[in-house]
């Protein structure tokens, strides 16, 4: 019998979705992560899977995992020594970044010290010019003086970002030539192979970031790759990518800056194919775990892409669904500061040891211990029973915060999970802002461990009119991991005019990118299903610093249409900025190309409706709204399609607690999703 397996790797929990393609049904559970054992956690789920559901590492045909080594890598500055070869006089790209303050509201913060510091930037004589054309040839003699100061100073790597590389490589490649035989030992990594893109900085800062986390990187997928074996899992094992697709573990340990985001892209892709089934063309994900929340914009049924996201503290200038943090997990930190007011985060209590009521020693107060004294989390195991509650232990840390504020236990719960919502209000207001959309026309799609804890109460204070919560909102990324397409982006620098002369080099260009890309996944990926291709191209009116990615039609390309290329950009300007001249001169400074090997996804039925109202377990009592009242807690298993019920109320399942204040209708939709509508 064939399942196919999804795995996300989250802060507190590791995430499992298990797959039988045979007969359609999906299981899910939970095991504690391990940070200080990176990979563990996999090989204990494998053989939780066989004792759970039977399922023999044989019959394992298809295995997707989701990981944070990259992005950890990054924001604990954990990587390897790297040196950085630039171009003469060139040395200052990561110092100067693009010279923005990281705070503008504060006069005295300072750009992050970058990941290669300006004693390890090195540089050689050589030029390339803007078209390609070599002005000073490169000195072999600089070169190799440069890779002894290297090796002098013990780097463990070097990058190579040269000036107008993405327009001709021979330099770079010419110094990796000259590496190889010089210092043998050293991995080099060329800007013109990582992301050959204009622009310097962008280049340089994502060679840089694929350099740093590349051999942690490497040895994790590498080691899971042994394991994998070793356990009889035929499956090649697949890694989640920041731009929602997947592939292969052998390219990611080259591949690695394609997946720094993994985790947080699944997730919306699992939360895209929900909104859709469920007819829902327009929401916002909220992603809820252990350490953040992260939220995405679902419009007309499809996630959002960007570049540009933040890594720890740098930009990627990799093609990433678009991902913002906005706020705390529901293992982050509360604290109260030198003026006597209550914060929230960003310090979690991550998976060791936790919040306090999961009596694995911690003792500060978090999101998940106030939801435990309000009476909203404790009625049953948490986390697949992973977890049991230690309501002595929450009482204890809340009650340090409630002796600093001069308040009852439950007051500062309460007051904890209002200011985590206030947090959450301004950013997503930031969001909304930014992309000019409504989100009183929005719904909001909660899912990660913590997210229907808290989605309620977020969407209430947002005027947001429905929260839809997931059949397995907790183990959603893993989902999204298990059913995300094989996917790969291309991109090419052309910087010309947009005219009649430039349709011949636009075809030839995008001719050379398709050849790529179908090398890619037929060759690379051993694909062989079926697949499509998506054509877009960065443009702007001549004169503008910025682009904008305009979505191109094949045939206008193999047309040479430059009429309706430059029609198309016109509206996309119109729909971005609210305004377009037609009449002014357009350019295209990037090609890019995306092919999609599409993958299998579970052909889930609808079920039929039984009307009727629900019959709670019991009742319970909860502090909520400043008042100690009592509510019904309803079992997910026991929700049938159809059946609907009011808040307030309390939903316990295995891998969640949605928490449902007054004011809200809940029903149960024929996907079995619960509805929750304000009233």
């Amino acid at each position: 019998m064939a399942y196919r397996i999804g795995v996300d790797i989250g802060g507190t929990f590791t995430d499992f979705c298990v797959f039988n393609a045979a007969t359609n049904a999906l299981h899910s559970f939970k095991v504690l992560s391990t940070p200080d054992k990176p990979g563990s956690e996999v090989m204990e789920g494998l053989r939780q899977i066989e004792a759970r559901f039977g399922v023999k590492p044989k019959d394992v045909e298809y295995f997707t995992h989701g990981t944070t080594v990259g992005v950890n890598t990054v924001i604990q500055r954990k990587g390897i020594k790297l040196c950085l070869i630039t171009t003469e006089n060139f040395a200052d790209v990561l110092e100067l970044a693009r010279l923005k303050m990281p705070d503008p509201y504060h006069l005295f913060s300072r750009r992050p010290v970058p990941l290669v510091t300006r004693d390890r930037v090195l540089t050689v004589r050589e030029r390339i010019a803007a078209d390609g054309s070599v002005e000073e040839p490169i000195d072999e003699a600089n070169v190799r003086a440069a890779l002894a100061e290297a090796r002098a100073m013990g780097a463990e790597g070097i990058v190579v970002a040269l000036i107008h590389a993405y327009r001709n490589a021979a330099h770079e490649q010419k110094i990796k030539e000259i590496a190889q035989r010089q210092a043998p030992e050293l991995p080099v990594y060329l800007s013109s192979e990582v992301w050959p893109i204009i622009r310097e900085y962008e280049r340089t800062v994502t060679t840089v970031i694929n350099g740093y986390v590349q051999p942690r990187v490497a040895h994790y997928l590498g080691s899971l790759q042994k394991a994998l074996a070793e356990m009889g899992v035929p499956a090649e094992p697949l890694v989640t990518k920041s731009n929602g697709g997947v592939m292969s573990a052998e390219l990611g340990k080259t591949q690695c800056v394609q997946m720094v985001l993994s985790g947080t892209a699944a997730g919306v892709i699992g939360a895209s194919f929900i909104a859709r089934q469920a007819g829902i063309r327009n929401c916002m994900s909220l992603d809820i775990g252990g350490t953040s929340a992260d939220v995405a914009l679902i419009i007309d049924g499809q996630p959002q892409f960007g570049t540009g996201e933040t890594i720890g503290e740098f930009p990627i200038y990799i093609p990433s669904v678009a991902v913002s943090s906005i706020g705390a997990g529901g293992g982050s930190i509360a604290w109260v500061d030198a003026l006597g007011v209550l914060k929230v985060g960003p310090e979690s209590a991550g998976s060791n040891p936790g919040p306090a009521c999961f009596g694995r020693g911690g003792t500060r107060a978090t999101i998940t211990d106030a939801f435990a004294i309000c009476g909203f989390i404790g009625q049953g195991d948490l986390g697949y029973s992973q977890v049991k509650l230690d309501l002595g232990a929450a009482k204890a840390a809340i009650g340090v915060i409630a002796s600093k504020l001069g308040l009852g236990l439950e007051e500062t719960a309460e007051s904890i999970i209002k200011v985590a919502c206030s947090g959450m209000y301004m950013e997503v207001s930031k969001l909304i802002s930014r992309t000019g959309v409504d989100p009183r026309a929005f719904s909001l799609l909660a899912f990660g461990g913590a997210g229907p804890m808290l989605a309620c109460f977020a969407a209430r204070d947002l005027g947001m009119p429905n929260v839809l919560v997931p059949n397995t909102p907790g183990v959603l990324s893993a989902f999204g991991g298990l059913i995300a397409d094989i996917k790969n982006d291309f991109i090419k620098t052309v910087y010309l005019d947009l005219d009649g002369a430039a349709a011949a080099t636009i075809r030839r260009n995008f001719a050379e990118l398709e050849r790529t890309a179908v090398h890619w996944l037929k060759e690379e990926q051993r694909y062989r299903g079926e697949s499509r291709l998506v054509y877009s191209a960065d443009m702007r009116y001549r004169g503008q610093s910025f682009e904008i990615e305009t979505m191109l039609d094949r045939s206008w390309v193999e047309a040479g249409d430059h009429a309706k290329i430059a029609s198309a950009f016109h509206d996309r300007h119109m729909a971005v900025y609210g305004h377009s001249d037609p009449k002014a001169a357009v350019q295209v400074i990037n090609l890019r190309l995306v092919i999609v090997g599409t993958s299998p996804k579970p052909d889930f039925q609808r079920r039929a409706l039984a009307a009727g109202a629900v019959t709670p377990v019991k009742s319970i009592e909860v502090y909520l709204d400043g008042k100690r009242q009592k509510v019904p807690l309803y079992r997910r298993a026991e929700l049938k399609p159809g059946q609907t019920f009011s808040g307030p109320a309390v939903i316990l399942q295995d891998d969640t607690t949605t928490c449902v204040p007054g004011g809200y209708a809940g029903r149960v939709d024929e996907w079995g999703n619960l509805q929750l509508d304000q009233a």
